[in-house]
């Protein structure tokens, strides 16, 4: 059985990004860039949504670094029912079926490890199922506030969560890393 692993960069306030806020809201540092770097490099196959992929496959000649080099040459599935077009980008593949249903199959059947970029619809959808097996919330030194765009945790149903691992980033930069353990939430 396959692993999925969920990652989620937001502000303190639970923003996903922010109307006014540059990629990872303005902190990009080496030791995030090593991060990223590293786990692009291990096996794994990336689940994205629509606007996920239509952000990450055809950047600006100048945009197209490493990082994106390396996702090109990743298995992608996109989940849409509404996207027309033939993939443009390598090694990727549309499906229009059930997310839920597709994701148990690759858990179940697949050869490579699962993972979540951006695709937050995607993310809270895989969590509302039971689907994670790790939370992973890298969250940045800033309250969004009113400028805040997609709250990551929004409808999002009560789960309990171990913490399996930390790290500062950069000294400013918050990996927290979760693992859902199946029990109810504690209750008064």
């Amino acid at each position: 059985m396959q692993t999925l692993t969920v990652d989620v960069f937001l502000s303190v306030d639970g923003w996903a990004g922010g109307a006014v806020s540059p990629g990872c809201f303005g902190y990009f540092g080496p030791e995030l860039e090593a991060w990223i770097t590293s786990e692009l490099a291990l096996p794994q196959r990336v689940l994205l949504g629509r606007r996920t992929y239509e952000a990450l496959a055809a950047p600006p000649e100048e945009a197209r670094d490493a990082s994106w080099l390396r996702m090109s040459q990743l298995d992608k599935v996109v989940f849409s029912t509404t996207l027309e077009t033939t993939p443009s980008w390598p090694n990727t593949r549309i499906c229009r079926g059930d997310l839920v249903a597709e994701v148990r199959r690759l858990k179940d059947h697949g050869d490579l490890p699962l993972r979540t970029m951006g695709s937050l619809s995607v993310a809270r959808h895989l969590c509302g199922a039971g689907l994670v097996d790790r939370l992973r919330l890298m969250t940045f030194p800033l309250f969004a506030g009113e400028t805040g765009r997609e709250p990551f945790f929004a409808g999002m149903a009560a789960a309990d969560l171990e913490l399996v691992g930390h790290r500062a980033l950069d000294g400013r930069v918050l990996l927290l890393e979760y693992r859902p353990t199946g029990r109810d939430i504690p209750r008064a």
